[in-house]
């Protein structure tokens, strides 16, 4: 477990590199939270977005944009990596990533049964958006449509991420949207517990939708099976 003062010092780490890089920053950081590093994209494009709406030198139509296209530069990198490793090497070393045995073949019966749907969901849950790429590469999913499913899937989460990111600046104090904008070594904590109490409604909505997909597909899949041979 992480702890909190270096959870702390990572976020504003992860805010300054925005502040300061702008555009690359998000795509740096978004690429790292689409591998396996552990980089909320919650803690990315909503201050992204909170700069751009208040003269931070960018547009939150750019945020969006440099948002997907880091989800996907992270992800096709992961891609590459384990279609060129294999699975023996997945399963032997996935382990020290976060990707142990048991998790490999849950996720590689995933991928065979949802495909296309399961990337582009995976694309909107905060828990599996960083692995869903390993079992894509392993199994050779076609890189053209693994790429068309995870833009579509990254620009809608950015998307949404960037409205939350409106929404939270507008609940920031003028003074607190100066010092964040200047940069002053400004306490995050309110921005981190706003950006948090906002996404905790979209998670849950999003989990929702993605629940019932899954739920219609097995259901389906069970009646599939119900039809007598002929």
């Amino acid at each position: 477990m992480v702890p909190a003062v270096m959870m702390q010092s990572l976020i504003e780490t992860w805010f300054h590199w925005v502040h300061e890089w702008g555009y690359g920053g998000v795509v740096l950081l978004m690429a790292m939270e689409s591998s396996i590093f552990p980089v909320p994209s919650e803690l990315v494009v909503p201050p992204a977005a909170i700069l751009a709406a208040h003269g931070g030198g960018m547009s939150v139509t750019g945020v969006v944009i440099a948002g997907t296209f880091g989800s996907w530069l992270g992800s096709a990198i992961t891609y590459w990596v384990a279609r060129w490793v294999g699975r023996p090497v997945v399963m032997r070393f996935g382990k020290y990533f976060f990707m142990p045995e048991e998790k490999v073949l849950r996720a590689e019966r995933f991928m065979h049964r949802y495909e296309g749907g399961g990337i582009f969901f995976a694309r909107l849950l905060p828990v599996i958006r960083h692995l869903i790429s390993i079992p894509a590469g392993i199994i050779r999913m076609g890189f053209v449509k693994f790429s068309v499913l995870t833009v579509i899937g990254s620009a809608l989460w950015c998307w949404v991420l960037a409205v939350l990111g409106g929404r939270v600046g507008e609940k920031l104090e003028p003074a607190q949207m100066e010092a964040l904008k200047k940069g002053d070594g400004v306490d995050l904590t309110h921005l981190i517990h706003a950006v948090k109490a906002e996404a905790l409604w979209i998670t849950l909505a999003v989990a929702v939708v993605c629940v019932l997909y899954f739920v219609a597909m097995r259901l389906t899949d069970a009646r599939r099976g119900e039809t007598p041979e002929s």
